[in-house]
């Protein structure tokens, strides 16, 4: 603690004047003084040397490149400041070469952010090799650590970060970052910023970290439109016969999705042992959904119960269905659409059966707590975007309404007949008016 009390911290920004870019630009560098033993470092940053102020290590005038280039350094000297706090808080001692290097990230840090993201991906990428996890996740998931490495790199000039560094603000302008400079869309940056979140909560429950830095960050996925085909449509497409013999496999397991509300993944993945008898005597389809790991329960109708006899013996291993890749199956289904008639707003994917699926069933009056089980969704808030309930069970419920109001309106009916002509009621008023 001795040590601690008589340690001299210092930060100049001053600029590398020996060797100017083509352009005549320098670059900015940083010297972390601590017990008088420096350590230097490059901010990133560069400017014309004419525009520094030399006495208060700022570039000078209220320019736009002023502002912004100040605002970067008061950002790195912010952070910097708070490094060689936490270190003397935490450890009694700081070093200024110590202090750069957990500034810069330079692998000195067991508790960096992307050091752990990187970990997480390889520790995935072994399960998606085993078939346990969705290679398109895995791809997901590469993306956003490629984001967050330009980010940490772009706004806070370094390689990685330490864990204890992370507050509010970073997530809030990772959201930012992705808005603005990638462009990404509202329901883009909330699939991004999750794993980030995530990653956070996996730093407190490792002890990198006390307390989520990102407790008070909210982002909801909007409720998009989502395609779905109506119940007619789909009778159309099961009893179409394809132009082409290797489109009826595709049109086969596009219905089981519409009647199952499986996934292309989940269809891929289902083996014989997923099909059980179940307590009521009929066959479940009991499963657990690769993108979440979730229990899916479906109880087999007789269409996909088909579906499935169709192809008993057909693959060689346990998997019911030989699937083709998804990008072959959206061109077949594209081809089936149009060969079916079936005019559509938005393009039809594979995708657009297990959408089918939740609106046809809960128009048909299957209940939200229970699609909701079916679809092995985590959350009920996510089924209840499909209850934006389509136009058809709108309509389907009046007809069944209509009927109870009969007698009302066959007295209304009869009393209108009775009443005055419109005309002497609109003359009335008129004359009302005019009284007044």
């Amino acid at each position: 603690m001795e040590q601690s009390k008589r340690s001299t911290f210092k930060l100049l920004f001053y600029l590398k004047k020996n060797e100017p870019k083509k352009n005549g630009a320098v670059a900015i560098m940083g010297r972390i003084t601590i017990d008088g033993k420096p350590a230097t470092f490059s901010t990133k940053l560069e400017i014309q040397p004419d525009n520094w102020d030399l006495k208060h290590g700022r570039v000078s005038g209220k320019s736009n490149v002023a502002v912004n280039t100040n605002n970067k350094l008061d950002k790195v000297r912010v952070r910097i400041v708070k490094i060689y706090e936490e270190m003397m808080k935490d450890e009694g001692f700081a070093t200024s070469q110590k202090v750069k290097l957990s500034f810069l990230g330079v692998g000195v840090m067991d508790d960096a952010v992307l050091k752990l993201f990187q970990k997480e991906n390889q520790d995935f990428a072994r399960m998606v090799a085993k078939g346990e996890r969705s290679a398109s996740t895995y791809a997901k998931y590469k993306k956003v650590y490629e984001h967050l490495a330009e980010f940490i790199k772009l706004r806070y000039h370094r390689e990685d970060m330490a864990f204890r560094e992370l507050n509010g603000d970073f997530i809030r302008e990772f959201d930012f970052f992705l808005r603005i400079d990638k462009e990404c869309t509202h329901n883009t940056v909330w699939v991004y910023t999750m794993p980030v979140i995530a990653l956070a909560k996996l730093g407190v429950k490792n002890r990198l970290i006390r307390d989520n830095p990102f407790e008070d960050y909210e982002i909801n996925m909007e409720e998009t439109d989502r395609t779905y085909l109506l119940k007619e449509a789909v009778e159309k497409l099961m009893l179409l016969k394809p132009s082409k013999q290797r489109y009826e496999l595709v049109k086969d397991l596009f219905i089981f999705s519409c009647f199952t509300g499986l996934s292309y993944i989940d269809i891929k993945k289902l083996k014989w042992s997923n099909i059980q008898s179940f307590f009521d005597g009929h066959q479940w389809i009991i499963s657990r959904r690769k993108k979440s790991d979730v229990a899916s329960n479906v109880r087999l109708m007789e269409i996909p119960k088909r579906i499935i006899e169709k192809y008993r013996g057909v693959t060689r291993n346990d998997f019911i269905f030989p699937v083709p890749s998804n990008s072959t199956c959206n061109k077949h289904i594209e081809k089936l659409i149009k060969e079916a008639e079936i005019v559509t707003e938005q393009k039809v994917t594979f995708h657009t059966a297990r959408h089918t699926f939740a609106t046809m069933f809960l128009t048909e009056g299957v209940p939200l707590e229970s699609l909701s089980k079916m679809m092995g969704h985590k959350n009920i808030s996510t089924t209840q975007i499909y209850a934006k309930i389509t136009s058809q069970k709108i309509s389907k419920d009046m007809d069944l309404v209509a009927p109870r109001f009969a007698a009302m309106e066959n007295a209304f009916e009869a009393m209108q007949n009775e009443n005055v002509a419109p005309e002497e009621i609109v003359m009335s008023g008129e004359e009302l008016e005019l009284a007044m």
